[in-house]
């Protein structure tokens, strides 16, 4: 049965930090790139960051770069989105997706994430 866990959202002050994690399983997780998403109240889904098989290769969105960081480990079948210098747009439930073909790709709950003073 395959899942991917989202955990570590919560609510924090901007310029605050969080980590979030997703916990795969299921399926051959060294084989999937692995990305976040996240999506705000009456707004698309929008791809945050993506990390190769490996791990050595990321690309983040405009609005996060600088200031978001993708990492795996492939041991523990994990990855992770460190967040710093919060802001209010970054506001959304966040997404772990995993990507192999259009057929094989996962998706978890997400974990919400709240920036505010």
């Amino acid at each position: 049965q395959v899942q991917l866990v989202e955990s570590g959202g919560d609510l924090v002050q901007p310029g605050g930090s969080l980590r979030l994690s997703c916990a795969a399983s299921g399926f051959v997780f060294r084989l999937y790139f692995m990305s976040w998403y996240r999506q705000a109240p009456g707004k698309e889904r929008q791809l945050v960051a993506t990390i190769g098989r490996a791990g050595g290769s990321t690309n983040y969105a405009d609005s996060v770069k600088g200031r978001f960081t993708i990492s795996r480990d492939n041991a523990k079948n994990m990855v992770y989105l460190q967040m710093n210098s919060l802001k209010p747009e970054d506001t959304a439930m966040y997404y772990c997706k995993a990507y192999l073909t259009t057929v094989n790709n996962y998706w978890g709950q997400g974990t919400q994430v709240t920036v505010s003073s």
